[in-house]
């Protein structure tokens, strides 16, 4: 008898084939624009050394898991993928061709509250350039991204755009209390901001000045480069508001939302955004210019299932070989393998001793679209039953036929 309940620890999650084959249809989408603009892939460790990641986050550092490992050295589980990618580049300066453009898939781990959309074990994509100054490698990345969400099916996803530096002279804890702003309002935000220790009123003067902001010269360049790149000014739009909480945020910030999931908790924000030349320059010790963005996974994959864009992911395995009986089971594994040699996914009944009716009912409940059946007589005519599970029609064919089948 078990002594634990048996279940996954709060704000971590198992994912089943039927999720599973979800996430793994998203990643695969994602990863098709990534490489479509010349992304490479990179994968960075679980776990990093804690002085790789003390003082680059801001507010959010009592968020991370960390701990001393059988080695006694202190460590952090990966909390973004931004500050490990800097590690990367500066460790591997010289095998990297710059501009570095990379995509990373992963995991990251938050010691957050558990909410919908929110995990504590969650996957992110981002997306990075490092080695270009100018404003159109941040604009390359904010196209990239609306091409992305529109190819998911998203018509109305916008980035919401910004520039860091036209904060200057705003205190960071006011910058990330405005950075508050979908999820409490205006006077939310200023609650905040006085609980910070500002007087109200000069508390809503930092309002007003971020509210009043107009787009500059670096704006200008990355708008003018969505509109020759053909984006729709319906997917982009200024945001003075936008703040960005992270520290090491400056620069083009922005935040790529999808209105059309506007009712979730997150208020539609799927990524964000931001240039970070400061962070990648204090890792690596050398004047690396970067840019790029994070893409909340999860949060897609929600959206996706609440707009009905996720589509009808057929099975992983076409056929079932079926056994007939236990003294034909080396025939059929004899099948399974020419079948594969054919290039489809086909799975054997792994148990010669259970009847025929079992294994029909087995491929039925898991939705397997076929099943071949290879009796006696099949065997002395050299031929293979197949039956469509679907319209329960069924013909005899020779082996090297399976495929025409199955793939009309």
């Amino acid at each position: 008898m078990t002594k634990y309940k048996i279940q996954s620890l709060k704000g971590f999650r198992d994912f089943l084939p039927s999720e599973a084959r979800k996430r793994a249809w998203l990643k695969s989408e994602m990863i098709k624009i990534f490489e479509k603009w010349g992304y490479e892939p990179l994968e960075t460790p679980t776990l990093e050394p804690i002085e790789l990641f003390e003082g680059q986050i801001g507010e959010d550092e009592k968020l991370y898991y960390k701990f001393k490992d059988q080695g006694d050295r202190e460590v952090v589980m990966r909390y973004d993928q931004t500050v490990p990618t800097c590690r990367v580049v500066g460790q591997y300066y010289d095998q990297l061709t710059f501009p570095f453009r990379r995509y990373q898939i992963q995991n990251a781990y938050r010691a957050e509250k558990p909410q919908k959309g929110r995990y504590r074990e969650f996957t992110q994509a981002d997306v990075d350039i490092f080695g270009i100054e100018s404003p159109t490698a941040d604009a390359e990345c904010i196209a990239l991204s609306i091409e992305l969400y529109r190819s998911l099916g998203f018509k109305n996803a916008a980035a919401l755009i910004n520039n860091r530096d036209l904060l200057e002279g705003i205190p960071y804890p006011v910058i990330a209390a405005i950075d508050k702003m979908k999820k409490i309002g205006k006077d939310g935000v200023i609650t905040e901001i006085v609980q910070k220790g500002f007087e109200k009123e000069e508390a809503a003067r930092f309002f007003d000045k971020v509210e009043n902001l107009k787009p500059d010269e670096t704006l200008k360049i990355i708008f003018e480069y969505l509109e020759n790149a053909g984006v729709s000014s319906d997917n982009y739009k200024f945001e003075p508001t936008l703040a960005r909480s992270f520290s090491y945020s400056q620069g083009p910030i922005w935040e790529m939302t999808v209105p059309e999931y506007s009712t979730a908790s997150f208020g539609g924000s799927v990524g964000g955004g931001e240039r970070y030349d400061s962070m990648a320059e204090k890792i690596t010790g050398k004047k690396i210019f970067a840019t790029g963005i994070a893409f909340g996974f999860d949060r897609t994959l929600e959206a996706l299932e609440f707009n009905g864009l996720i589509p009808n992911l057929e099975p992983i395995t076409k056929i079932l070989v079926t056994v007939f009986s236990p003294d034909l089971y080396n025939n059929s594994l004899n099948l399974s393998l020419k079948i594969r040699a054919q290039g489809i996914n086909c799975e054997l009944y792994p148990d010669p001793q259970v009847k025929l009716e079992k294994q029909l009912k087995y491929a039925d409940k898991k939705e397997i679209p076929y099943v071949a059946i290879l009796g006696p007589e099949e065997v002395a005519s050299d031929t293979v039953t197949i039956k469509n599970l679907n319209t329960q029609s069924q013909k005899k064919v020779f082996s090297n036929g399976i495929a025409s089948i199955i793939n009309k």
